[in-house]
């Protein structure tokens, strides 16, 4: 497994936790690592549309060319833009198979799409990027299912919080995307108006 310390470090920094494991160091260290961690400053504008961009890609564990283009989509979209851009990254099939339950981070549900453990309509796809649309169905492979990870998933551990734009059945492995998300449905952190201002100026 991952060493969680550089994620422990990183929630702080962006001021989120990012997985489980670094809520318990969050709540006990709530301010950003480094000696200067604790002192109150003033931040420019470009650092604080900085940091929420940064904040918006660690929760999506994606590049930052990943989220320009996605940006670029966003804006030719009528209506808000910071709106259009999350409900996009929101159909990413990694950021589903975390938000289904099947996966615990969006780094463990980005790599079982890596290792060939997802289906999307019953066929197997291996792109995190993969956006899917409405009616889609997820699936995990059969030959995968016995693996502890996914029996974990089956117990419904992780999908406490499945939002409405889900069916999620993690005992049959199983989950459609029944519609497209609405942004305040989308459980991410983030003002997207700063990313937008951060993209646009």
């Amino acid at each position: 497994m991952n060493n969680p310390r550089p994620k422990v470090r990183l929630s702080r920094a962006l001021g989120i936790p990012l997985t489980p494991k670094s809520v318990k160091y969050f709540e006990a260290r709530p301010y950003p690592p480094g000696v200067h961690g604790r002192a109150r400053k003033t931040e420019s504008d470009y650092k604080v549309r900085l940091r929420e961009k940064q904040r918006l890609r660690a929760q999506y564990n994606i590049r930052e060319v990943q989220l320009r283009n996605a940006f670029d989509k966003a804006a030719k979209v009528e209506g808000k833009t910071g709106e259009a851009l999350i409900i996009d990254l929101e159909r990413r099939l990694d950021a589903l198979v975390l938000r289904a339950g099947f996966a615990r981070t969006i780094y463990q549900a980005r790599q079982f799409v890596v290792h060939r453990h997802v289906l999307v309509n019953g066929r197997r796809v291996d792109r995190p990027s993969y956006r899917l649309r409405e009616g889609d169905v997820i699936t995990i492979a059969e030959r995968s299912r016995s693996m502890v990870p996914f029996q974990v998933a089956a117990t419904g551990t992780h999908a406490e919080n499945v939002p409405g734009y889900l069916e999620s059945r993690p005992e049959a492995f199983v989950a459609r995307l029944v519609r497209l998300p609405e942004r305040k449905e989308i459980p991410v952190i983030c003002d997207e108006q700063l990313v937008v201002e951060y993209y646009s100026r």
